[in-house]
């Protein structure tokens, strides 16, 4: 059925399309024994050892929702109905904006991807914090993504998201701070060392007096260098961090197309390898030792699969969804367990980052996940 929706949504715009599925869920979640039923139907789909944990929070099984679906905290009710496993909200600011001119939001099917510029358009924090306090139904863990206004100086952007954190944290289950989103003007800078350092420091520090034992989470780019993963992740352990996001959009164009031209963000298939990339790369560089929520490219119960032994301890989707439809977390749950057990695997858990431990050699073994 959801096919048929899809083709109908897809003759309109992809933002008008985006805020008539928002209502529709906003609408489904009003419906608390109807999400609840539905909720359990999809539960029903792990028929073997799906859970795992998170920083301290335990996860049903390891599909999220990313941040961006949901900026404002609409709809996390009907979304919990689907059966995610957490669902992210914002990237949130301050203050409202509107983000960026429109058109901001373009589809490329062929590539199974879209390219936004939307620019961290929100009804800023305490409208959010607001919707939150009047939940009634979170049967799981809900995130604060957290970012700076456009209009604020990067000099000043610590102030910004030390405000969000005074506004969100103790409504949120964890906290997520944005350096790498590509469409607010400067932001991906503070991923360097020195301004990354003083940001999480303020954050961290914050959070531990507003909402202690909040976990925090950093969300990076897939345009990093190596090197510049090693340094992220260096910087995330100094401070204390309880784990990466990874990743953001990526403004690598891999692949030639007229809508390929436009400025933005590129997210959907295109990205999964190159998330793959910087979540082995962080997992190696932190021997496994900082969580890691793999995001990017997720269509499949192969993808789930790959980002979990590459050393994800969850997923999270938000493209993938938008093509594949409100069953996809249901189906997505039915193909794990056939992968896991075809590798001998007992557990989700034993999957995270089973790739490294099969490469490490005999004398160097990885650490279990979550040592």
């Amino acid at each position: 059925m959801y096919p048929l929706a899809r083709a109908l949504l897809f003759r309109l715009s992809a933002e008008r399309a985006h805020r008539l599925g928002m209502g529709a869920l906003h609408r489904l979640g009003k419906q608390q024994a109807l999400c609840r039923r539905m909720r359990a139907r999809t539960l029903a789909a792990v028929t073997y050892d799906a859970a795992v944990e998170l920083a301290g929070m335990k996860l049903a099984h390891p599909v999220a929702l990313a941040a961006g679906l949901d900026k404002d905290a609409e709809a996390v009710e009907g979304l919990f109905a689907l059966g995610f496993a957490a669902v992210e909200v914002g990237t949130l600011t301050p203050r409202p904006q509107p983000g960026n001119p429109q058109p901001r939001l373009f589809r490329i099917p062929e590539h199974r991807a879209p390219i936004n510029r939307m620019g961290f358009n929100n009804h800023g924090a305490s409208a959010a914090a607001e919707r939150l306090r009047a939940l009634s139904w979170r049967p799981a863990p809900v995130g604060v993504n957290l970012g700076k206004n456009k209009d604020t100086p990067l000099e000043s952007a610590v102030e910004d998201y030390v405000a969000c954190v005074d506004a969100l944290a103790p409504l949120g289950d964890y906290v997520v701070v944005n350096a790498s989103s590509p469409n607010t003007p400067g932001l991906r800078k503070l991923q360097e060392p020195e301004q990354l350092s003083a940001l999480l420091r303020a954050v961290k520090e914050r959070l531990a007096r507003v909402a202690p034992g909040k976990p925090l989470f950093l969300k990076i780019a897939p345009d990093l260098t190596p090197e510049a993963v090693d340094e992220v992740v260096d910087v995330a352990r100094a401070c204390g961090l309880d784990g990466l996001i990874a990743t953001n959009t990526t403004i690598a164009r891999p692949f030639e197309h007229p809508v390929a031209k436009e400025a933005g963000g590129l997210s959907g298939a295109p990205v999964r390898a190159p998330s793959n990339q910087v979540i082995r790369r962080a997992w190696a560089r932190s021997g496994g030792a900082l969580p890691i929520i793999g995001v990017g490219g997720v269509f499949t119960a192969e993808d789930v699969y790959e980002k979990l032994r590459a050393g994800a301890s969850a997923v999270q989707v938000y493209t993938g969804f938008i093509y594949e439809g409100p069953g996809m977390v249901r189906k997505l749950l039915e193909g794990l367990g056939p992968l896991l057990a075809r590798d001998g695997f007992k557990s989700v858990r034993e999957a995270i980052g089973a790739d490294h431990r099969r490469t490490l050699p005999d004398s160097q073994p990885a650490p279990a996940p979550g040592s």
